[in-house]
């Protein structure tokens, strides 16, 4: 194979690579599991700090900030589904993590407070 070639197919390669990894950041989110949470009453729980929390959050949340979370497991048991939500998804999905290694399977990244805060509204 002539290096035109090698070169063509790996360019070709690269193409598509790139075409998913814009797909995946662009496509829409599927937010189905966590509308039916929210719809169902799941305990809502905001992991930023205190300080971002009472500026602005969703009603009806508690605030259980990341570094708090594993000292507070027990506001957790015995919920049917948990929401978990921060300013972007980075805190929440750490806790979420935390959760799961505590036994919790019932865990949903709800991504940012303003996407949980929509999704409330339009239930």
């Amino acid at each position: 194979m002539s290096k035109q070639s090698v070169r063509l197919i790996f360019i070709i390669i690269t193409v598509i690579a790139m075409f998913g990894i814009f797909k995946n950041l662009f496509a829409p989110t599927d937010n189905s599991e966590l509308r039916e949470a929210i719809k169902n009453g799941a305990f809502l729980v905001d992991v930023r700090t205190p300080a971002e929390f009472s500026a602005g959050s969703v009603t009806g949340a508690v605030n259980i900030p990341l570094d708090k979370v594993p000292s507070q497991l027990s506001k957790f048991k015995n919920k049917k589904s948990i929401v978990v939500f921060c300013r972007s998804g980075s805190r929440s999905g750490q806790a979420k993590s935390i959760l799961e290694q505590n036994g919790f399977q019932n865990v949903i990244n709800g991504g940012t407070w303003q996407n949980v805060k929509q999704l409330k509204v339009e239930n």
